[in-house]
């Protein structure tokens, strides 16, 4: 298992729509940024789609990340069949073992039938690349949906991107999504959350948090995998909620990510 850092991670370094910071964070700074924090993991995902980038900026990139010795992984948004074919190439381009996928895009929500049927249309050309499709639990489908899919693709490259926060959307917690899907996790989110009562008691909201300060119980989720079989790299993502302006949510961000490395290091030594 190694530890790294993702997109995910630096969301609002990055930008959502509606909050740009003035100088958002690139793919080139996201792996600087690993370097200085002592990672050599990072995972790029759909927030930096690496498909829309020209063929020199993707050539510099890989060459950047080989001189600081940070391995790059690769993600997408969407399972059109010509799109994982091209990340699958991307996933070649940069070394990376896995492609992370979320199923849903804002216009193709395929049903899990959908879904088997699409990954085994394109599962052989991973097989030969030896690089596996990692399918991230989302909000919409619940843990055992997400199974069955994997079951039935019935490969051995393809498998889940375990997020621990994910399926409150779908009602589930960590001990449930853990049970079910740690066996097929081939790669990890580590995603730290609490969950509050609102301020005027009707209702609770689940809210991010750095690492080790929330109601994850990390030891925990990493001796289950380890029992099941399983030694996924982990990228620690983050639900910074928005401060009263841009810069400082940036600032919040970032000062977050360097807690949790500290706690993680103590974890995840690699």
């Amino acid at each position: 298992m190694q530890l790294g850092i993702g997109s995910y991670t630096y969301t609002w370094s990055i930008g959502v729509p509606g909050s740009l910071p003035a100088r958002p964070m690139t793919g080139f700074r996201l792996v600087e940024r690993a370097h200085e924090l002592g990672l050599r993991r990072v995972q790029i995902a759909d927030n930096i789609p690496l498909d829309e980038w020209q063929e020199s900026e993707l050539a510099g990139l890989a060459k950047r990340a080989r001189e600081l010795e940070v391995a790059v992984e690769v993600g997408t948004r969407g399972i059109g069949p010509s799109h994982l074919l091209r990340y699958l190439s991307l996933a070649q381009q940069f070394g990376s073992p896995v492609v992370r996928v979320v199923v849903d895009t804002a216009t193709h929500h395929p049903s899990p039938d959908d879904v088997i049927g699409i990954v085994r249309g394109v599962i052989p050309e991973f097989e030969k690349a030896n690089v596996t499709l990692a399918i991230e639990n989302h909000d919409r489908f619940s843990a055992a949906s997400i199974a069955r899919i994997i079951e039935k693709v019935g490969s051995k490259h393809c498998g889940v991107c375990l997020d621990t926060v994910n399926s409150f959307g779908a009602l589930e917690g960590p001990a449930q999504v853990v049970s079910i899907l740690g066996p097929l996790c081939v790669n990890l989110h580590v995603k730290e959350f609490t969950v509050v009562r609102a301020s005027h008691s009707m209702g609770f909201s689940v809210e991010g948090r750095p690492a080790g300060q929330g109601m994850l119980n990390v030891p925990w989720l990493l001796g289950e995998l380890k029992k099941m079989g399983r030694d996924p790299n982990a990228i620690i993502e983050l639900w910074t909620p928005p401060a009263k302006t841009v810069e400082e949510t940036v600032a919040m961000e970032d000062a977050w990510t360097v807690e949790s490395v500290k706690y993680l290091r103590g974890l995840i030594p690699a």
